[in-house]
This record gives structure tokens, sequence and C-alpha cells, in this order.
């Protein structure tokens, strides 16, 4: 394949590829693909088809895929939102697709079979989690497979908030995950990932990827604003106000509220260089 692709964002393999790319990379292969949907609240996205290879992130429910190949239980896929390419379970899949309506815009809720909190829950989605409504009932709203969820926990899918940092600011000391993309763990880049999403902006999946592409250059002596995004190598955080730095991190293993400059001194200190750019979106 040529060099000039990212593994990470492009489906082709020696094998196999997607059928988009003919004429752009080799293979013995090309297939267009079927999409599917993701029917479990939270799915690893693997980069090799076994349960204990490394997660590069996570699909949450409602996403789309394009499935190009399976293996022994495993489906080898491009994510819709993020084009991210990589291995999932495929028991956690279904070919029946949704046209989501709204987004789960809390940490986490609850599906209940019934429009009652007095009902064992089903599952609990994240927040970005997509659902297709078909009608409300009382506080409750239903999907189209007739569930029901709090009504309070949904916004219309376009109904953005319109501070992306308020979104984030709702992890404060969720546990750090590598390639997480929720409450129930996430790391630096998921975290932007998510809650610029939920202020309408797609934004890609990893911070050197979020480094190229979000935002415009600010000099490091220009004074820094609520919503800038910060930089190291392998490594994002976003600003709360003018001194204070908001990012899942391994040093707590949590995502933190702190001063830039310790956060920055701690780094030095640790080996992990120094800020590479300041971007404000």
């Amino acid at each position: 394949m040529n060099q000039k692709f990212d593994r990470r964002l492009t489906p082709a393999r020696s094998d196999l590829a997607a059928s988009y790319l003919k004429g752009q990379v080799e293979a013995d292969c090309f297939k267009d693909g079927a999409p599917m949907e993701v029917r479990e609240c939270i799915v690893d996205l693997r980069r090799d088809p076994r349960p204990d290879s490394s997660v590069d992130t996570q699909v949450l429910f409602g996403e789309g895929v394009q499935v190009y190949d399976e293996e022994e239980g495993w489906v080898w896929v491009q994510l819709h939102n993020d084009q991210y390419v990589g291995w999932i379970a495929a028991n956690t899949l279904w070919s029946k697709l949704s046209r989501p309506t709204h987004r789960v815009c809390v940490p986490r809720t609850f599906i209940y079979p019934g429009p009652s909190i007095k009902l064992p829950p089903l599952q609990a989605l994240p927040l970005g989690a997509e659902i297709e409504v078909v009608e409300a009932r009382g506080d409750f709203l239903m999907t189209t497979n007739s569930c029901f969820i709090y009504g309070a926990h949904l916004a219309p899918i376009g109904e953005n908030n319109p501070d992306f940092v308020a979104v984030a600011e709702k992890f404060l000391n969720a546990p750090y995950l590598w390639g997480g993309k929720s409450w129930m763990g996430i790391d630096c880049s998921g975290l932007v990932q998510i809650s610029l999403l939920m202020s309408g902006y797609k934004a890609p999946r990893d911070s050197d990827m979020q480094e190229m592409q979000l935002g415009k250059p600010i000099d490091n002596h220009t004074a820094l604003q609520r919503g800038d995004l910060i930089f190291w190598k392998g490594h994002v955080g976003i600003m709360r106000d003018e001194v204070t730095l908001l990012h899942a991190n391994g040093s707590h293993m949590l995502v933190s509220s702190e001063p830039l400059s310790l956060v920055r001194d701690r780094n030095l200190q640790a080996g992990a260089g120094e800020i590479t750019s300041y971007r404000r979106l």
C-alpha cells in the first residue's frame, strides 16, 4: 500500500481493500462492504481480531460501520463517523439500520423495557450514543424497538451544546482508559472528540490528527482562553480558562483539571517533552 495512506483510516490490506480505493492501493480483492449498526452500549475496536489485542478506540450505540471481512466472530470495519478502521466483535452489530434522531446528552442513561423507572433497565447508554425516537410517552421517549429512555437525557441531533468545554467538564474524575470514549473510561483525544461531537463538530480520533486538523495555531505568547487546545506529542488537553487545563491523563488515571503550568512542568520532568502547539477553534 502506498505510504501516504494512514492505516488507521484506510481499509486496505494486501488481500482485501474497500472498493473506493481501487486504483489507489494494491490488493487481491476489493469489496463494497455492508453497512451495519452497533447495538451494544460501548464496543471496543481492536487492531487485530483477538480479545487480547490493544483497543484503538471505541464505538458507541447507534454508530454505523462498513463491514468488509469476518473472521471467527470478528468483523473488519470502517467506522462511518470518524473513518477509523479495525476489528470489532460481530455479535455487537445488526443489519437493521436506524435513522438516528437524538443523542444521549448526559454522561450515562438507561434503556427501559417500558416507560417507568421502576422497571429493570436493559442497557446503560453513554453520552453521544445515537437513538431513533418514534414517539413520546409521558417523560419518556420510545425507540424503534419499543424501548424507553428518559426524555430529558436525550437531545435532538442538530441541537448542539454551544460550549464544548461544558460537555468535557461532565467527564471530570472519569477514569482514564486508553482508547476509551465514555464515562466508564476515556482518553485524552476521546475527550476532545466526544465533546466536540456534542457541539456539532466531527473531530478526528487521535491527538496527532486533531493537532493537524482542528482550529488554527496561536502563538505561545497569546493569552489563552476557554476552548483552546494544547498539544504534546501523543497528548491533548482543553483549556477551561486562561490558566486551567482539563485533560484525561495517565498521571492521575482520571480526567483532571489543573494549572497548565503544572502539567507542562510535570511532562518536562517525566521526559514527555515540551508543548508542541496551541490551537484555537
